[in-house]
């Protein structure tokens, strides 16, 4: 739940200027998330978010330049810690999660810079992960194995 949340909140300072944790917690209820402002202010701490000045002279959370790609660690973790399983149909890799985890854990692989993965496209709790060649599939679906063991 707390990666989907977190994931959220990255999605909502993206699209709407939120200029405080009110106004965030606000947006994460009508988006079927319950919090409090302890965890919204775990949050802002984990994803390192900082407030910017926008064109308007006004204030709003956003990610700090240098982390628009967070820590591997994190992405790391966040694979270790929600995939359940990982299969393979031709170039395909097909990757359960958590519930509600699909988008963070795709999100996390394709910053992870593997290569030749071309990019995801996730559900709830599965996401499917395009590869370049066929051949390539066994050698990812390994380390992606070996990640979650």
């Amino acid at each position: 739940m707390r990666y989907s949340r977190q994931n959220k909140i990255i999605e909502l300072i993206e699209s709407v200027d939120i200029d405080t944790q009110d106004r965030l917690s606000e947006l994460l209820r009508e988006s079927g998330f319950d919090v409090t402002q302890a965890t919204i202010s775990r949050d802002i701490k984990e994803l390192q978010l900082v407030k910017t000045l926008t064109p308007s002279g006004r204030y709003k959370y956003a990610q700090a330049e240098n982390m628009n790609h967070p820590i591997t660690e994190r992405f790391t973790k966040i694979v270790k810690e929600t995939i359940q399983s990982v299969s393979s149909s031709g170039n395909i890799i097909i990757v359960k999660t958590l519930s509600g985890c699909a988008s963070a854990a795709a999100e996390a692989l394709d910053h992870l810079d593997y290569p030749h993965l071309l990019g995801s496209v996730a559900g709830d709790n599965t996401f499917f992960i395009l590869i370049d060649d066929p051949e390539n599939v066994p050698g990812l679906v390994a380390r992606f194995r070996e990640m979650i063991d």
